[in-house]
């Protein structure tokens, strides 16, 4: 079932005048509705305006796009990094100068549609396993040798396979292939302070390795983010792509850059809320989870309906459309009290 809100869903949501608490969406960190960040982002835009509609490219350029991507760059541990106005832009830029005669492109399982191609209108598809992945790599090479493999992925797949431990992607011959991930439900939340992955795959040395992500999700800002090597980052920020599109706002990236202390401070709280939910649930098998990570997956539409009825509200639709699946997902925040947290257990133990 959908709901329609006049309001950003927080902790709680109004449904037909009735408060119900909110575990959904990807406001891992509940900046959206922080008031120590809206005063933040507030300030920000008295100084840098509502929007930037202009290029990167032109003769008057902001400064705080510069002092953000140093910052990104030194703390994911990349050589480089660059940022644009959204997680989707930043996934069609690296895919599209990566989709080349030179290259194949290979799909990992569950990997996000932002990264995905169309070839003679019709959309390539994921392979069903890592184990047809790596036969179809590796037949390609044999007599392919000249055209590298393209393998993109989601880090964060729900489904546990990747994050933390990455067990398909160390099945591939990596040291020849250019690994393309996208880290957008796993930046600001998980690796070191929050790092995300780069580090991480960075260990499982890769022919070449290619990070891109949204940052709405863990810093509650609209833009994107692209980490690589110096030389990759120069190719994607000389492309007409990258030139003819406005950045993001720079009032969203000056807060990215002067919200380091909430961000610190509203991890640890997400993480105490996720230890806090794990030791108070009786079934946890019952999820997909990963280490780390506040989404806990489910398939159980008779369990959603549960917390409904219980006036809890969990992520469950048909993504990324209505002939895939349906997810269903609980989602912890920083926004979370521990009572929230308790009640919650308490609902979905009186369930099992």
């Amino acid at each position: 079932m959908s709901y329609i809100v006049d309001h950003f869903p927080g902790r709680e949501l109004e449904l037909n005048g009735e408060p119900y608490l909110y575990f959904g969406g990807t406001s891992y960190l509940g900046l959206q509705t922080d008031e120590a960040f809206q005063q933040l982002y507030i300030s920000n835009i008295l100084q840098y305006g509502t929007n930037y509609g202009a290029s990167r490219k032109a003769n008057l350029k902001l400064s705080i796009y510069e002092e953000a991507e140093t910052l990104l760059t030194q703390w994911v541990g990349s050589e480089s990094g660059t940022t644009v106005s959204s997680g989707y832009l930043a996934g069609q830029l690296v895919r599209q100068a990566l989709d080349i005669k030179e290259h194949k492109l290979f799909y990992a399982p569950n990997t996000h549609s932002a990264l995905y191609v169309l070839q003679h209108g019709v959309r390539l598809k994921p392979f069903i396993s890592f184990t047809a992945l790596d036969i179809a790599i590796r037949d390609h090479l044999e007599t392919n040798k000249d055209i590298t493999p393209v393998v993109f992925l989601d880090a964060i797949d729900f489904s546990g396979y990747n994050f933390p431990d990455f067990i398909g992607l160390k099945k591939l011959p990596l040291e020849e292939i250019i690994l393309v991930v996208d880290d957008s439900h796993g930046i600001g939340i998980v690796g070191d302070n929050g790092s995300g992955v780069f580090k991480i795959l960075q260990k499982l040395n890769p022919k070449e390795l290619i990070v891109c992500c949204s940052l709405g999700k863990g810093f509650g800002i609209q833009a994107g983010a692209i980490f690589g090597s110096t030389k990759r980052i120069s190719q994607l920020t000389d492309t007409a792509f990258f030139g003819g599109a406005s950045p993001a706002a720079p009032a969203a990236i000056a807060s990215l850059v002067r919200g380091t202390a909430i961000f610190s401070k509203k991890r640890e709280v997400l993480k105490d809320n996720i230890a806090l939910f794990r030791d108070n649930v009786e079934l946890p098998d019952h999820f997909k989870w990963m280490d780390g990570h506040p989404a806990f997956s489910f398939v159980d539409t008779a369990l959603t309906q549960h917390l409904e009825h219980h006036k809890i509200i969990v992520t469950s639709f048909k993504y990324p459309d209505e002939d895939a699946a349906e997810i269903s997902r609980i989602v912890l925040s920083a926004h979370h009290t521990k009572t929230d947290i308790h009640y919650l257990t308490e609902v979905l133990n009186s369930y099992f």
